[in-house]
Formats: C-alpha cells, structure tokens, sequence
C-alpha cells in the first residue's frame, strides 16, 4: 500500500498515520523524521538543509524533494509506505509523480482528512502545554484536575504562542493557498479518498480502511 495523507492543521493526520501504517504494515515516514535523521546522520543533504536552517531560511523544495526520494529508495519502503507531510505543495506533488513513476511505485490512494475552520481552531487553541515537563492537556478534551496546573508535576499550563487563535487563522490561510490544490490535482487523478476527521480515533481510522479497501 503507497499511501498520502493530507488535510489542515488540527486534522488530527499524524495520529491517523501511526494507526494506518501499522495496519498495512508499512514505514510512516514525514517530512520532519527525513529532515531529523539526515541532519543526524550528517549526509550531504542533511548538511544543506542545515546551513538554511541555520541562517534562519526555510529549507528549498529541491533539497526536500531529494531527501524524499532517497528515504523511498529504501528498503522498507519498497512494498509500500505512507507519507505525511509531503508533499505540500503542487510542485513537489508533480516530482513525487517522476520519482514514483521512474520507480514504478505507482500511489494506491491519497487520504483527505477533512474538519472545518471553527473546529480546526477550537481543537488547537485549546491545547496547553506543561512550563516543567511538557505534559498536553486541552481545555475541553483533556482537562487537567486542577485547572492551570500539570496533572503530572503540578507545573504551571501555558498557551503556546502557535496555538493563538491569530496564529491557526495564518496557518490555516497558507494550507488554502499551498496545499488545497495539491487535493484538486489528485482528485483529478482519481486518487483522493475523503475521510470526515470528527470523531473518535479508532472510528476514524476505521473509516479510512474502509475506504482503502
């Protein structure tokens, strides 16, 4: 199974990944474990990547481009695998197609998981994170005991600068303008496969198998 996942922030996609790519039995492999492992691992790429970084420059589509292509030249990718987080835009959408082309690892289906704007923001703005050990806990989902304070070390719970409502409505904005087309152009294909992103996890997984048989 060649599977994609795409959909907005909040869409709850890297937990939807894990179950999936356990069930078919194949790599979950993102955009941030490729950049980690390559800078890790102190490649040529990963070198490059990293002197973007470091000067404070989003790291080009090229050298992501390539980092994608070399991790699907590996061998537990070659009976298929699961994408999340590429590709983002509709250019490295049209280099994944070459790359999988000249492999012949032709995609199975890519998964849209679909939530709406107003629950988008109340999942993420939500969210409050442990000053002392990093603990999450949300304000409706997963309330702590006592309210303001970790459940786990009694630390101080604060808002994260990034899951400001201001903040989800600009990321929200760049998923419109970046990655909504790439939907169109594998709907265009035949691909796409919507999946309604409400609800609990195991439910929504299981709406995803379903539709990928």
């Amino acid at each position: 199974m060649r599977l994609i996942l795409v959909g907005p922030p909040g869409a709850g996609k890297g937990t939807q990944a894990v179950h999936l790519a356990s069930h078919f039995a194949i790599p979950h492999i993102s955009t941030g474990d490729i950049f980690r492992a390559n800078i890790k691992g102190a490649t040529e790429l990963g070198l490059l990547a990293k002197s973007y970084m470091d000067a404070g420059n989003l790291v080009p589509d090229s050298v992501t481009n390539d980092m994608v292509a070399d991790r699907l030249t590996q061998d537990d990718a070659k009976s298929g695998f699961l994408l999340d987080g590429y590709p983002r835009n509709l250019g490295q959408a049209e280099f994944l197609d070459k790359v999988l082309s000249q492999g012949n690892m032709p995609l199975d289906a890519v998964l849209e998981f679909e939530l709406a704007n107003d629950e988008i923001i109340k999942r993420l703005s939500g969210r409050r994170v442990c000053r002392g050990c990093g603990a999450s806990f949300h304000v409706i989902f997963e309330k702590p005991a006592v309210a303001d304070k970790c459940d786990k070390c009694g630390g101080e719970l604060y808002q994260r600068d990034d899951d400001k409502e201001e903040v989800i409505a600009n990321r929200l904005n760049v998923y419109t303008e970046q990655t909504e087309p790439i939907i169109n152009y594998y709907k265009q294909t035949g691909l796409l496969k919507s999946i309604n992103a409400i609800g609990e996890v195991s439910d929504i997984a299981n709406r995803a198998i379903a539709a990928l048989k």
